[in-house]
């Protein structure tokens, strides 16, 4: 290890990782830190889809996208709480972000897709142009075309060490301690991910989090300490997006990420107290979160002995024998008719009645979802046959709510150059941030899938050329 570097980056995530290659692409000596053994974090886990506009992807299918049109939807999405410079930046990097991973080797193949887990181009959130890039291997592919890119530019990669602070001289930032040793730096990169596995600054910074009570889990990286907090409180940094973070909701016997939970049943309704429908089943986590949270009560997911034997086999929780023992538990309400369920669900027999009667003549019989267009939905998830109706007894209710912990968004303040920003508004020398540790992009509404890896890797971009000129 060396004691003098031009660029320090704390944190071998997506952001640190773009950070360090983009840094050592303009000649900067780079030393990255990561606390866990394998490089990867939170990207590593994901996906790996990338939401970006004016991309050759879009091009090759004949979509016209443009910067500006993300701007204006991501900006109305968030009700227009975000700094438009900041936003802006964002959205005219992620474009040229997407070609530059592109060029590192990352496949992103233009043709359409329907999930985020089939190689090409789908719906991200509610965008009315499609903007969700899903690279061949998900998120480790990106990982490993990064750490790639690192290794061949010549960043010395440093796992399992975990940065204790950061050195400060003058008001500026000039290295950072690891393992005891003082490592001295042109600039710093901090990129050490989020706070969802640290329960206290959960309940500071996203109590909604807690408000999950037991049905909590999270999926980020174990990584995910909040480190960031403290090399802020170092240097006087002002602190944005407190509040805000990505809940997306999920039954309460959903305890793993989908792909391993596995998914509810096609054919089934998402009722409020009152028994009636509230929303698209479907609806992006853009928004779905937000909608079920409105309902002021429980919330519950209705479907029938039909949906349950036809789950697929192999999967955690989403499994018809795991939803027999819940239901024989008492966990998940279980009823031989209709009302006998509304009774146990507190909820008017009439409304939930009316529910499923509704629900049975229209999607289940080729009609149109007229109320919540959730034909829409299932159309841009390949799903155009009409559906099972829900009329098999049993009849199930099993308790929903957002409870998957995903990224959290409070964070060190930056500009549009990922700069640190202290509490007056003006730049810590020496100081830059991305990723969940570099906040403002990621807002009160996440824009869709994707969002948390494009505001990594493009800030982290973004990041590692401004360290490495200085």
């Amino acid at each position: 290890m060396t004691d003098t570097v031009d660029t320090v980056v704390i944190g071998g995530g997506g952001a640190g990782l773009a950070a360090a290659a983009s840094a050592a692409e303009r000649g900067a000596s780079v030393l990255l830190f990561e606390s866990e053994r394998e490089l990867g974090g939170s990207t590593q886990l994901s996906a790996g889809m990338f939401t970006a506009a004016g991309t050759s992807v879009q091009a090759g299918l004949g979509v016209t996208d443009s910067a500006e049109k993300f701007f204006q939807h991501y900006q109305d999405l968030n009700q227009w709480q975000l700094k438009p410079g900041l936003v802006r930046a964002f959205c005219e990097q992620a474009g040229p972000a997407v070609e530059w991973l592109i060029g590192l080797g990352v496949e992103i193949p233009a043709r359409v897709s329907h999930d985020a887990h089939t190689p090409g181009l789908t719906r991200a959130g509610v965008e009315d142009v499609w903007r969700g890039h899903v690279p061949k291997d998900q998120g480790y592919g990106l990982v490993q075309v990064l750490a790639g890119a690192c290794r061949k530019s010549g960043v010395d990669i440093v796992p399992n060490t975990r940065v204790e602070r950061l050195l400060v001289e003058d008001g500026r930032v000039t290295g950072v301690v690891a393992d005891g040793i003082e490592v001295r730096a042109g600039a710093v990169v901090v990129a050490s991910g989020g706070f969802a596995r640290n329960p206290e600054l959960l309940e500071r910074y996203y109590p909604a989090a807690t408000a999950a009570g037991g049905d909590l889990f999270v999926v980020a990286a174990e990584g995910s300490r909040g480190d960031h907090f403290g090399f802020g409180a170092q240097v006087g940094s002002a602190i944005a997006g407190d509040g805000w973070g990505l809940l997306l909701p999920t039954v309460y016997f959903q305890r793993l990420h989908h792909w391993q939970s596995g998914f509810p049943p096609v054919s089934r309704v998402l009722v409020n107290r009152h028994g009636r429908r509230f929303m698209d089943e479907d609806a992006s986590y853009a928004v779905s979160s937000g909608t079920i949270d409105a309902q002021k009560g429980p919330v519950w997911t209705v479907f029938d002995e039909r949906a349950r034997i036809g789950l697929p086999s192999g999967y955690a929780h989403w499994d018809a024998a795991h939803v027999h023992a819940e239901a024989d538990a008492g966990r998940t309400l279980r009823a031989a008719s209709v009302e006998e369920l509304a009774g146990k669900m507190g909820v008017p027999a009439a409304a939930l009645r009316a529910t499923l009667d509704r629900w049975n003549a229209g999607l289940p019989a080729g009609q149109e979802d007229s109320e919540f267009l959730r034909h829409r939905s299932l159309a841009a998830k390949g799903v155009t046959r009409p559906l099972e109706p829900i009329g098999q007894a049993p009849f199930y209710a099993a308790r929903t709510l957002p409870a998957e912990l995903v990224c959290t968004h409070a964070g060190l303040e930056i500009d549009a150059g990922a700069a640190v920003l202290d509490e007056r508004g003006d730049r810590v020398p020496g100081l830059y941030a991305a990723g969940e540790a570099g906040a403002g992009v990621l807002g009160n509404r996440y824009v869709g899938g994707g969002n948390a890896v494009a505001n990594a890797i493009t800030f982290g971009r973004i990041a590692g050329r401004a360290a490495a000129a200085g």
